[in-house]
């Protein structure tokens, strides 16, 4: 009889354990400001010039002002003194004439007995004596534009990476055994 050897191999197992990788990003909202400026209207409104020239109603009323007044008198009387000398050189002419029918002195000086009237010292009446003028100011007007400011406050994505993990190791370690039979010494 032979011995036999046993020989009892245990191989290597080798363990591999892996995570998975992960990326996560985050980004905050943009932080906005706007600003706006109302438009505004400037508007300037004068009031109408109105002047109004009554003069020629107070000169047919009262005369007007001495100087005016005056004046009228005046040419009045330069008028009627005109009128006195052709009046006289008429009569000069009739009584020249006194033979005839109708030029008796009676009928010559006899229609001068009216008296003759002061000149007039106003100024004529009409409905037209106030002049009125009105300007009108035209309306100023002037538009400031409103204005829009935004702002823009961007924040910049959070990224986090965790990398993948690989984790290798010996889960049984190879080993070799070598196993006799029992041998009989006894003999």
């Amino acid at each position: 009889m032979q011995p036999l050897l046993q020989i009892r191999q245990t191989p290597a197992l080798i363990g591999i354990e892996t995570s998975r990788s992960s990326l996560s990003i985050t980004q905050p909202k943009a932080d906005l400001q706007i600003k706006s400026t109302l438009g505004e209207w400037s508007m300037d409104k004068s009031l109408p010039e109105m002047t109004i020239d009554q003069s020629q109603a107070r000169a047919a009323y009262t005369g007007g002002p001495y100087s005016e007044m005056s004046q009228r008198i005046y040419s009045g009387i330069e008028q009627l003194w005109l009128q006195g000398i052709a009046k006289r050189m008429e009569q000069g002419e009739r009584m020249m004439n006194s033979h005839k029918p109708g030029n008796s002195i009676a009928e010559v000086y006899g229609e001068d007995w009216q008296p003759v009237s002061y000149p007039e010292t106003r100024g004529p009446a009409s409905f037209d004596n106030v002049d009125i003028h009105i300007e009108v100011i035209p309306l100023e007007m002037e538009y400031n534009m409103g204005k829009v400011d935004i702002q823009v406050n961007i924040h910049k994505p959070e990224v986090t990476y965790t990398p993948a993990n690989v984790e290798v190791y010996l889960r049984q370690s190879p080993s070799i055994s070598f196993s006799l039979p029992e041998i009989d010494i006894s003999l």
